[in-house]
């Protein structure tokens, strides 16, 4: 077949021209009819031909796979062979010699839009029927790929500094020109569905200086990987609008703008970064901030939802509360069902860890009634997590605390299955820690330390740094399993991460479980010491929850310590002492134990303290007194009489019967 453009005689089978790269044929994309070069519509079936009039017909038929493509333009980071490089400049110099201004221009526009992109989108840039030659002649020098594509052929670098080295001979305001009208025809072509492009347009417009525009297209992009759980990802869109938006002048609308985006950057912060990171507080401190500024907002209820967080975090209880209290008046004066439901989740919680286990149920078990399929969706969408399903995790735990084991197992059963329903690692992943903590609370050492290591993998997969602490009941598993060595180090060294991170939650309750692996290890005054740090703790902090068994381990090691008999922990025989002092002291402490647990009605650490006072009862003769004191809280439990606790209450009182 004879070129047209230059006489050269090629193979009949070529489409383009092997000697100057002129098309050859004009076929038709829908029949394949080969027309005449000229014609601008398929004499056989009337597909449009031309470039400029069919364009957009065949764009809106390609699948979707542009955006990944598009987004490719920034230079790769890696080594340059300078004598490569030279080399693509002197084929690039010889191009611009032998054509036009206009032939230099396309070829550039061609290699920095990667035409991988396709010769659809190039052609709404530059759509001169001389771009064919150029892009043949760049892939007879191997700079380009051709690959075979419906409904129009496809391009592909061979080297990545191709694009580099024509990205760098551009000059930054004929790049940002070419970003800007990449992003445009993106948003002409794609405009019914745009939601599939936010990141490939948050790339050109951030690069085209095209400021609102950028901020725009980044706020969704973050959106978009907050939804997906690209956390990461999500905090370097908003943080990069963030940017943008200090070079706008200061005005009420930047304000506003500003607020919104700090409070979308929250939410990934904290999953990537921990609750209590100092990152996240600067966040929580502008958020808060900025509503002074703007005044009366809807916004300010999720900023102070996100800043009680972080001290609730750092186990600052007294100012977490204060902030939590808040909620509720807005939420009532709002009259929004999913306002009220966040309101009472946050209460919960915070009574929770302070120890008022029954108004804690209360706001539980109202969180819970106000959970419906939007309702759970709107709160994954705005904090991460599904409150309805964490607040019944957390009432699973206090039904245990308060003496109902049996419904605390079918609650938490009920959480971890409704967890599932929605594929949102950082949701999981909170429901996973807290039924964690309700297997320990059973004595469940096996379940406890499979469901921790699953979450330990979660956690490192999806970088979810809040919740790494779950070596730390792995560690206390271990302990429990016969691993006392192994699991001392773990706890030991989950402390020391989190307190690392600035973590205060849960120390108390962290510091009880390595004073019982220690007392396992029959290392009774390092256990002590861990102990009286925990009550620290619990003094300053107002942490309060598991208070009454840090008084009772308290007296069991205080036994073992001096070892009298009758302290549940293992005593060597025959080293048991005479001395009567330890014997009071550690009375003391379970009597402690029994009343703080009678204030806060958790029957189930009260009995965990009543077994352990009537056993040193019965080792000192008073078998009367401690049967009577044992069979008044046993007799009081009406369900989970085959959980380790009450079964340890009765085979004593069936002793204390002989």
């Amino acid at each position: 077949m004879r070129c047209a453009s230059c006489g050269f005689e090629n193979s009949a089978e070529m489409a383009f021209c092997t000697e100057c790269g002129a098309r050859l044929r004009n076929s038709c994309p829908s029949c394949q009819f080969d027309n005449a070069l000229q014609a601008k519509f398929c004499g056989k079936c009337g597909t449009p031909l031309t470039q400029q009039s069919g364009v957009k017909a065949s764009l809106e038929s390609r699948v979707q796979g542009l955006e990944s493509r598009v987004q490719t333009l920034q230079p790769p980071v890696g080594y340059n062979p300078p004598h490569l490089a030279q080399h693509i400049r002197a084929e690039q110099a010889a191009l611009e010699a032998r054509g036009s201004t206009d032939g230099e221009r396309k070829t550039v526009t061609a290699l920095f839009a990667d035409i991988q992109d396709s010769t659809a989108l190039i052609e709404d840039l530059d759509p001169e029927e001389a771009l064919y030659h150029l892009l043949a002649s760049l892939q007879r020098k191997e700079f380009l790929y051709e690959q075979p594509a419906f409904p129009e052929i496809e391009y592909t670098f061979k080297h990545a500094l191709t694009q580099e080295v024509a990205y760098n001979s551009l000059l930054i305001e004929r790049r940002k020109v070419l970003h800007e009208r990449t992003a445009q025809a993106i948003e002409m072509i794609y405009h019914s569905r745009l939601e599939d492009h936010y990141e490939a347009l948050a790339h050109h417009y951030t690069r085209s200086g095209n400021t609102r525009k950028a901020m725009e297209y980044l706020q969704h992009a973050g959106q978009q990987a907050v939804q997906r759980s690209a956390n990461a990802e999500a905090v370097t869109h908003f943080t990069t609008a963030l940017e943008f938006l200090q070079t706008l002048a200061d005005t009420p609308e930047r304000a506003q703008q500003e607020l919104t985006l700090q409070l979308a950057l929250a939410l990934p912060l904290m999953v990537t970064k921990g609750h209590a990171a100092l990152e996240v507080r600067a966040v929580h401190t502008r958020a808060l901030e900025l509503c002074q500024q703007v005044g009366e907002t809807p916004q300010l209820f999720p900023t102070l939802w996100s800043v009680r967080m972080f001290y609730l975090s750092r186990g600052e209880l007294q100012t977490a509360r204060e902030l939590t209290e808040r909620l509720m008046p807005l939420a009532q004066q709002a009259q929004d069902s999913a306002l009220l439901q966040e309101a009472h989740h946050g209460l919960g919680l915070v009574l929770y860890y302070s120890g008022e286990l029954v108004s804690a149920r209360t706001h539980c078990e109202q969180a819970v009634a106000l959970s419906d399929l939007r309702q759970r969706r709107s709160t994954i969408a705005r904090y991460g997590a599904d409150l309805g399903v964490t607040a019944l995790s957390y009432l699973a735990n206090l039904l245990w605390l308060l003496g109902y084991p049996e419904q605390a197992q079918k609650r938490g059963c009920e959480a971890l299955t409704l967890a599932q329903e929605f594929d949102v690692p950082w949701n999981t992943a909170v429901v996973w820690f807290v039924n964690i903590v309700l297997h320990q609370f059973l004595h469940k050492a096996q379940a406890a330390q499979q469901q921790a290591e699953a979450l330990i993998t979660l956690s490192n997969e999806q970088g979810l740094a809040t919740l790494r602490g779950a070596t730390i009941p792995r560690g206390w598993a271990l302990a429990e399993q016969g691993q006392v060595e192994e699991g001392i180090t773990q706890i030991r060294q989950g402390l020391a991460t989190e307190q690392a991170r600035g973590v205060g939650l849960f120390r108390s309750y962290y510091l009880a479980l390595l004073a019982e692996a220690y007392g396992k290890a029959w290392q009774a005054e390092e256990g002590l010491a861990t102990l009286a740090e925990a009550l620290t703790v619990v003094d300053t902090s107002g942490e309060r929850f598991y208070e009454p068994e840090l008084y009772r381990l308290k007296g069991e090691l205080t036994l073992q310590k001096f070892q009298v008999s009758g302290s549940k922990f293992q005593v060597e025989k025959g080293l048991a002492s005479s001395v009567q002092s330890p014997e009071s002291e550690a009375e003391e402490c379970f009597l402690k134990a029994i009343e703080i647990a009678q204030k806060q009605q958790a029957k189930s650490l009260e009995l965990r303290a009543a077994t352990s006072l009537a056993r040193l009862w019965h080792q000192q003769g008073k078998k009367d007194e401690a049967r009577q004191m044992l069979a008044e809280i046993y007799n009081w439990f009406t369900e989970g009489f085959d959980t380790k606790d009450l079964q340890e209450a009765k085979a004593l009182l069936d002793e204390l019967e002989q």
